[in-house]
């Protein structure tokens, strides 16, 4: 009888050092860098020109507007809800920059201010028939999907509207100078490095398991070199581009909303369970609202870059984005049953679906491939989470 005791003690030792050196790392967020860096050696050996810093700055202009709109859609997911209008949204309120710069000859702020009014004028209308009229978001976004795009059409006459204001193109096209991406290198280690020691005393005040020391030392290190080598291999060839920044703005304040808010709080509640929200006193009906505000406004940002980026407005902008968002947030770690998502991952999703167009299209590879990796991937991302949900229950 000794003998057994001992030996399960011996396995539960190893089981808690084990635990210990995993700590609480991210896998999914680790496993997705990961992949990218499967993807990215995958192209990189089939395509000379794939790793070089003028694609990967395109890459990551391109990804900008995924990225944008998937920070949207990753809350509106999390709260239990599905939002099929945004590449509409972005392709409607790119049509209104334009006519005003263009054809009213407004500045570039009056533009950008009416751009991001129209998107959450959109938003609040699409977030009040869900959440006050009890009508199901997929039914009121797909709706919005075909009546937005309608009104493009309508309002621009089925023409392409061209851009020449050369403030409003920089939104999209323009690159920071070499000294800017460093201070902003430097700036970002310094803030991993103190928001990292902050959560592991305070982890360690409350008596919450932390990481190992040497581990949390590597993690940091990990992402410096990260950090460093994504500014090195930007300013290799004209610096970083604008719409990075916007994509790192919203995404630093998306996930402060979304980790150190009320709001925020109340949102993983709703999706978690909604009738223990609901009697908890959290009030779901304005909180669902504010969600498809908030994504009518990412979706009127995303239009202001992809509008910007190719100097001119179409009826065709915005086609099929939904899909990308949606399948960014999917692989990025958010469940579509609700209740789990984070901003970083959906980023980090956002670059998997953009480095398979990327590598893709240099590869020449004919249209319908695209949409039938993508489309696998984005079953292969639901039938996992399905899947690792069945087998944690």
């Amino acid at each position: 009888m000794e003998l057994k005791v001992t030996a399960q003690q011996k396995t539960n030792v190893k089981k808690k050092s084990l635990k210990d050196i995993i700590g609480k790392i991210d896998v999914r967020a680790y496993t997705m860098i990961g992949a990218i860096v499967a993807i990215w050696l995958f192209f990189g050996i089939l395509n000379d020109t794939f790793l070089t810093a003028r694609n990967l700055s395109n890459l990551f202009t391109q990804m900008s507007v995924t990225s944008i709109l998937a920070i949207g859609m990753v809350l509106v997911i999390v709260a239990g809800h599905i939002d099929l209008s945004v590449g509409s949204i972005v392709g409607l309120t790119g049509g209104i920059a334009a006519i005003f710069s263009n054809w009213m000859g407004m500045p570039t702020i009056v533009v950008i201010v009416v751009t991001l009014v129209a998107g959450a004028i959109v938003g609040l209308l699409q977030g009040w028939l869900v959440a006050y009229q009890a009508i199901p978001a997929f039914i009121v976004t797909l709706g919005g999907m075909m009546a937005f795009r309608g009104i493009l059409m309508g309002i621009t006459k089925s023409t392409t509207i061209p851009i020449f204001d050369a403030n409003f193109i920089a939104l999209g096209s323009a690159y920071f100078t070499n000294m800017f991406g460093n201070v902003l290198a430097i700036l970002a280690v310094v803030i991993l490095v103190i928001l990292t020691i902050r959560k592991r005393k305070t982890r360690l005040n409350y008596g919450f398991e932390v990481m190992p020391l040497s581990l949390e030392i590597m993690k940091i290190l990990f992402l410096s070199s990260l950090i460093v080598l994504f500014v090195i291999t930007m300013n290799s060839y004209k610096g970083i581009p604008f719409p990075i920044i916007f994509v790192i703005g919203l995404a630093v304040i998306f996930s402060f909303i979304a980790n150190n808010t009320t709001f925020g709080r109340h949102i993983y509640a709703i999706g978690g369970n909604s009738e223990a929200a609901r009697l908890s006193g959290i009030n779901i009906k304005s909180r669902t609202m504010m969600l498809f505000v908030f994504s009518g406004l990412l979706s009127a940002v995303a239009a202001i870059v992809l509008t910007a980026r190719l100097s001119s407005a179409t009826i065709s902008a915005g086609q099929m984005y939904e899909l990308d968002a949606i399948a960014a947030c999917v692989i990025g770690g958010t469940s579509l049953m609700g209740g789990s998502g984070t901003i970083i991952g959906a980023i980090i999703g956002a670059m998997v679906m953009t480095s398979l167009d990327n590598g893709m299209s240099l590869m020449g590879l004919d249209t319908y491939w695209q949409y039938i990796v993508k489309g696998s991937i984005l079953v292969l991302a639901v039938w996992i989470d399905i899947a690792s949900r069945k087998k944690n229950k």
